[in-house]
């Protein structure tokens, strides 16, 4: 009747499962007083059919099993606050007070770790010298990788629950994309064996970072690293042992090396994929494409070797596109940031989610794009929710032969719109004029952007808007981008308005604000809910009301700028500018 276990290791790896099993009657070494109270643990088994999760991720859950952080808030701000130091076992016997399930025990002790361990940046380059001992981890309060993982394994085994120390390659401090993996395994983590199931998590991780020289650790506590879906985990962990990956099928080092590295950031801001699915992508034509998907309502930024002017973002209700077009040959790094639109202050900050190393073998000169421009660029369902709808363009580049191009916009309620354009090399359009070159035209709750662009070239038509009811400024909402080949465009601006001029008024003609010397000038103007109009060149020259529209002629010989007068009320003696115009010199 008697039972016999009976254990096979690897000649390299030492049988520390034989002395957990010596805990029971005889084993007199372990009687002592720390001991007591603490059940014994079982040998791990190793992972089997029932711990394996599909490859690639489902896109389910981040977490391997059921995990509500609602409910451990009261264990966490609890073990957060224990502050034993003098030895591992009341350490642990002070976190297991407020924990009753294996999952909360281990929760406890992760949380304990992640908050009171710092990484040894110093320990980290003088390995020699370090001990990663769970006691000594614990006096120092401090360690690398190793000591973390050891100091979670024996805290676990403490506790009475199985759990195993796994050590692997990672991609992790000083990672370069696209890199291989040779010699030794670099990195430790832990699995933990809970309600029938092996569990990945890593402490060390989930602690905090390291700056980029390696110098200084931050806390900063990263939940993502605890009990990570094993698909997701294999994104930067591959245990030396792959019966570890704990994925169906696993992953070869060879894939593992290949395959993108998405940052924790990219996973819980809820983003589902990018494409494409290589670190590495070439340009074909000087052009690179990149897209990401996601849960609606994340917003995105780029940096290409740390500036977004080489590119072109749109931004798409489930993810965004981007076309990058570097202007220099060679190697340029391409990091993709995210945020979500409506956050809470913390979260109020674009973070890195995935990094592509950009393979440049030509440049595309004509894709230079206006200093002005602003990433992202054209509508999207952010310019939506300000109250720009039904979008007559929804492309971000407009492309014009004559120089002309009109877009539509249906308004929100209670939206007073600006507009402006830009072009590079400065002079060409100073603010003032940049205004005056675009017209808006308001029918109902429809408004009309006339853009008649002053030579040929690349520019941008920025949109911004307030409440009308807001005393305020205007916020800028977003841009196209217009483009003109035809080196014989020339339009002038519209004619200059004044405050008199109605959103609602319209003009028919003339459009151009710069009318010909000593000709006869037809005048069409759609206003109403005023007395009278006149045109003020050399002599003064009334309009004629007919049908909603005011219509005559003037003369411009003799004079430099036209006027257009209203008199809103026929009792009143005074008019009001509300149009002004210059005539060409002779």
């Amino acid at each position: 009747g008697t039972q016999v276990t009976v254990e096979i290791h690897r000649e390299d790896t030492s049988p520390q499962l034989i002395k957990r099993l010596s805990l029971g009657k005889g084993s007199q070494r372990l009687r002592g007083h720390d001991n007591e109270g603490f059940q014994r643990t079982e040998a791990p088994r190793p992972p089997g059919a029932k711990d394996l999760h599909a490859y690639p991720w489902d896109k389910s859950s981040l977490k391997s099993m059921p995990v509500d952080l609602q409910q451990f808030k009261k264990l966490d701000a609890y073990a957060l606050k224990v502050n034993v130091k003098n030895s591992v076992e009341e350490l642990v016997k002070a976190l297991l007070k407020q924990a009753r399930t294996d999952l909360e025990k281990v929760r406890a002790i992760w949380m304990w770790i992640c908050h009171h361990i710092e990484y040894d940046v110093v320990g980290y380059h003088n390995k020699s010298q370090l001990s990663s001992k769970p006691r000594d981890v614990l006096q120092m309060g401090k360690s690398i990788c190793e000591g973390y993982a050891e100091l979670f394994e024996h805290m676990c085994s403490l506790a009475g629950i199985q759990c195993k120390k796994l050590s692997g390659h990672a991609k992790g401090h000083g990672y370069k994309t696209g890199q291989t993996f040779t010699g030794d395994s670099d990195h430790a983590w832990n699995a933990v064996y809970l309600e029938g199931r092996w569990h990945l998590l890593d402490s060390t991780w989930g602690s905090g970072s390291v700056d980029d020289s390696f110098t200084k650790f931050t806390y900063r506590y990263n939940e993502f690293y605890f009990l990570t879906h094993p698909a997701l985990f294999i994104n930067n962990h591959f245990p030396d042992n792959s019966n570890w990956q704990l994925l169906q099928p696993t992953l070869t080092l060879k894939e593992f090396e290949n395959n993108m590295l998405h940052s924790s950031n990219f996973y819980t801001l809820g983003l589902l994929a990018a494409r494409p699915e290589t670190p590495i992508i070439h340009t074909v034509n000087g052009k690179a494409s990149v897209s990401v998907d996601c849960r609606p309502g994340t917003l995105f930024m780029f940096k290409l070797k740390g500036t977004d002017e080489h590119g072109l973002m749109t931004l798409k209700k489930h993810g965004m596109t981007l076309d990058i077009y570097p202007q220099k040959m060679g190697s340029h790094k391409l990091e993709i940031f995210a945020k979500p639109s409506k956050a809470e202050a913390s979260d109020d900050v674009y973070k890195c989610v995935v990094e592509y190393m950009v393979e440049c073998e030509s440049v595309d000169k004509a894709m230079r794009f206006p200093k002005a421009l602003h990433q992202p660029v054209g509508p999207s369902w952010f310019s939506e929710r300000q109250g720009f709808l039904r979008p007559s363009h929804r492309q971000p580049v407009l492309h014009t032969n004559d120089g002309r191009c009109s877009l539509t916009f249906t308004l929100g309620k209670d939206i007073s719109v600006l507009t402006s354009l830009h072009a590079d090399g400065g002079g060409s359009l100073a603010e003032d004029m940049g205004r005056r070159h675009v017209l808006q035209i308001h029918r109902g709750n429809q408004v009309e952007l006339k853009v008649h662009l002053p030579h040929a070239g690349s520019f941008v038509l920025k949109i911004y808007s307030k409440k009308k009811s807001d005393p305020g400024n205007y916020d800028y909402i977003f841009n196209y981008l217009i483009r003109c080949l035809n080196t014989e465009v020339k339009w002038p601006a519209f004619p200059q308005s004044y405050s008199k001029w109605l959103q609602d008024y319209e003009i028919l003609e003339p459009l151009s604000g710069l009318l010909p010397a000593n000709r006869n000038v037809q005048f069409k103007l759609k206003m109403h809910g005023i007395a009278k109009v006149l045109v003020q060149a050399e002599n003064t020259y009334p309009l004629t009301h007919n049908r909603g529209c005011w219509e005559g002629t003037c003369n411009t010989s003799g004079c430099r700028e036209v006027f257009v007068m209203v008199h809103e009320n026929a009792n009143h003696s005074f008019y009001s500018h509300v149009l002004k115009y210059e005539v060409e010199t002779q």
